[in-house]
């Protein structure tokens, strides 16, 4: 890992300044010369997907496809036919053959965030699929081989989930040939000022940061971690009256991971309230929250991705 902080993998800037980092990243380039399956541990926001990215940038697979699903995202039948894909006449819709991502990854890497959402008759199939098993597409009557790296990723703890009959304890043994663990943000404190001033570059570059300002953002322990910092920043950024951002136009107490502020009284104003309230209490733990909130983890995931969109549009 070069001296410098900021790097690209796959179009995604890393930004890495604190040693924590610099030694994970280190780890990554040596375990990515392996073809080795890599289970990626991490909360929510806190880097997971750059380090995925990192591991097939550095390989001998580098040249080939990277394919990425986010497991929480989809529905099992759905998932299904993303994966491993389908045949003509497989279902009412399908009228042309469709290469599932195993197919589209071969001889590259595929990535699976949030590998603990899958249902368990897909942990069967992926199983089979990291045992090196040909399998059908759906509806096929022909196998397909591929030869494809799995790097997976999860904010959960995978052992808690086997003790508890969730997930699989084969499929977890063979997810953690390699395990890597990313810190939460409040824990590399030395990130929070580098990834602060990229962010607010990408917004605007004519606007700078006081040292106050900076001092607020470092002590803050960021429960969101980067997305959390990366919607504060821009707030910040939107919100400030002069061309350096102070203390009062950090929204810090409405940060965690939000978009805009909800509508005071408004239905959905008080359930995005519950939710990140949950999150705050549970430092950004998805499957901590939906638990406390009563609802499913997908359930959670959907949601705070329609958040996420939201502040996307706003920014446009």
């Amino acid at each position: 890992m070069s001296v410098n902080s900021t790097h690209v993998f796959l179009g995604m800037t890393a930004v890495i300044a604190s040693e924590k980092m610099r030694q994970l990243m280190s780890i990554g380039e040596r375990v990515a010369r392996s073809n080795a399956t890599v289970l990626i541990l991490g909360e929510s926001g806190s880097g997971k997907e750059v380090l995925a990215r990192a591991i097939h940038h550095y390989s001998a697979r580098s040249s080939k496809p990277w394919v990425d699903l986010n497991c929480g995202a989809l529905p099992e039948h759905l998932i299904e036919s993303e994966l491993f894909g389908y045949d003509r006449g497989a279902f009412s819709g399908a009228n042309n053959n469709k290469p599932g991502l195993f197919e589209l990854a071969h001889q590259g890497t595929i990535f699976l965030d949030e590998v603990a959402e899958l249902e368990m008759k897909m942990q069967v199939k992926l199983l089979r699929v990291l045992d090196g098993v040909p399998y059908y597409r759906l509806g096929g009557v022909k196998k397909v081989s591929v030869d494809v790296r799995i790097v997976a990723a999860t904010n959960q703890e995978l052992e808690t989930a086997v003790a508890q009959g969730r997930f699989r304890s084969d499929l977890y043994h063979r997810l953690t040939q390699i395990t890597m663990r990313v810190p939460p943000l409040r824990d590399r404190a030395e990130d929070v000022a580098p990834l602060a001033w990229h962010f607010l570059a990408q917004h605007d570059s004519s606007l700078s940061f006081s040292p106050a300002a900076l001092d607020v953002l470092t002590r803050h322990p960021w429960p969101g971690n980067i997305r959390e910092l990366r919607n504060v920043v821009i707030r910040a950024a939107v919100l400030a009256s002069g061309s350096e951002i102070q203390p009062e136009d950090l929204p810090m107490e409405q940060a965690d991971v939000r978009d805009e502020p909800p509508v005071a009284g408004s239905i959905e104003g008080m359930e995005r309230k519950m939710i990140f309230d949950a999150l705050h209490s549970t430092n950004g733990h998805q499957q901590k929250a939906a638990a406390k909130l009563g609802i499913s983890r997908r359930t959670l995931s959907r949601k705070l991705k329609i958040y996420d969109s939201g502040l996307t549009e706003a920014r446009l």
